[in-house]
């Protein structure tokens, strides 16, 4: 199936205004905005009776299984300026061994490495570049830790929009070379993501580039909500008991929570909501500090580390937003151990054939950990994000080599 504009009917879009996620202020639409006045995220707002009487629930299922079919939710006002490259719904792969094994009944992954360069970076920056397009902007700047750096080189260059990227020094060497070969300037910096956003903030302000950094412009939420329109949809309405997210900038969990608020007010689906878990890393885990402190701010975290490297974020600007959720949703957030994320890569790989990558491995032990400290139950629907393909990041070698020309002993093999 193609998936381009031409083949996306024009729909009313229901946008209203922006707000400030901090002091309520509103802001106009259809103006290029980057943080509040007080330096907070802004959040799109819609005219949710006007989408209610226009979308009825049951017309999504006769619509293309991808991002767009959530049109009248999403804030593009102009055909013309939606991108694509593909953004299908993702799969949910139910883990059974692994669930079986640890006594549980419903443990299902959302596997986001099938989306456009591999992850679900794709559904935040295809929301992020069709607005800067269609608000006129020439020249984008982000920081990134590899995968939302590739998504947004790849839809920039789509669409004609200049893209430079930098990257801490030590991001996995397929990202950095994905980033280049879709079309950005990217540059290695000695440093981690929030240094690397300081020099963003320094272009934009020295060359006029428009700063795409997380949460620093309105639209990458609404792209990045679409994962819980479609999980809803995905399962029949009927939310899971429980999510588990890997935690960086935060930008997905923020976007769900505030899609489950979107569907109770257009009457898809009821009170109910899933206790969300902040995955983190033992390494970098400034909201599991902040959450267990009852803060509603996170302190930067200093020498970060982590094998997940996605997850690697020292200090978000949406802290109070990811906070608010989880304590809202009766969640939690935790860290896990870098051994605690390999042995779980390995664990669904080779259990249930299903490739992680770091950050996806962190949620399976992050749910392992919650199930041992009696924090989610045995029979609780479970759903755990994967939010890249595992081929992105290194594997071992535990290849062996065969000499052709020698005798092979098959029985040892």
């Amino acid at each position: 199936m193609r998936h381009d504009a031409n083949l996306i009917a024009d729909r009313p879009t229901f946008v209203t205004h922006l707000e400030c996620s901090m002091t309520g202020e509103r802001y106009e639409a259809d103006r290029l905005h980057g943080l509040s006045r007080v330096g907070r995220p802004l959040l799109v707002r819609y005219d949710l009776d006007g989408a209610r009487a226009a979308l009825p629930r049951d017309e999504l299922a006769r619509r293309p299984a991808d991002l767009w079919k959530y049109r009248e939710l999403l804030p593009v006002r102009r055909t013309e300026n939606i991108v694509s490259l593909g953004e299908i719904a993702t799969p949910i792969i139910p883990l059974d061994k692994l669930a079986r094994a640890a006594g549980a009944r419903h443990l299902w992954v959302k596997d986001e490495g099938r989306l456009p360069t591999g992850s679900f970076k794709a559904r935040g920056l295809v929301m992020a570049i069709a607005m800067a397009k269609e608000l006129g902007v020439r020249t984008i700047a982000m920081p990134t830790n590899g995968n939302a750096g590739a998504a947004a080189a790849a839809y920039a260059s789509r669409v004609g929009i200049e893209s430079v990227v930098f990257c801490p020094a030590d991001t996995p060497e397929v990202n950095v070379r994905e980033i280049a070969a879709q079309g950005a300037r990217v540059y290695r910096v000695n440093g981690y993501i929030d240094d690397c956003g300081k020099l963003v903030g320094q272009g934009a302000k020295e060359r006029g580039w428009f700063d795409l950094s997380t949460l620093k412009e309105p639209y990458r939420i609404e792209g990045k909500k679409t994962m819980g329109l479609e999980l809803a949809e995905q399962l029949g309405w009927e939310l899971p008991d429980v999510i588990f997210y890997p935690t960086g900038g935060g930008t997905g969990l923020i976007g769900m929570w505030k899609a489950f608020a979107e569907m109770e007010a257009l009457g898809w689906i009821g009170r109910k909501r899933p206790r969300m878990i902040a995955v983190q890393a033992e390494g970098c885990a400034p909201m599991v500090r902040a959450f267990e402190a009852g803060e509603r701010h996170a302190t930067r975290w200093e020498d970060a580390h982590t094998v997940a490297m996605g997850i690697r974020v020292p200090q978000a600007v949406g802290d109070f937003l990811i906070l608010d959720a989880v304590r809202e949703s009766g969640g939690v957030a935790m860290a896990v151990s870098d051994a605690a994320i390999a042995q779980a890569v390995d664990d669904a790989a080779r259990q249930d054939g299903l490739l992680l990558c770091p950050e996806g491995g962190a949620t399976l032990a992050a749910w392992r950990k919650a199930l041992a400290e009696g924090l989610v139950s045995p029979d609780e629907t479970v759903l755990l994000f994967n939010c890249a393909t595992g081929l992105k990041y290194p594997l071992a070698d535990q290849s062996r080599t065969l000499d052709k020309d020698a005798p092979v002993d098959f029985s040892a093999l």
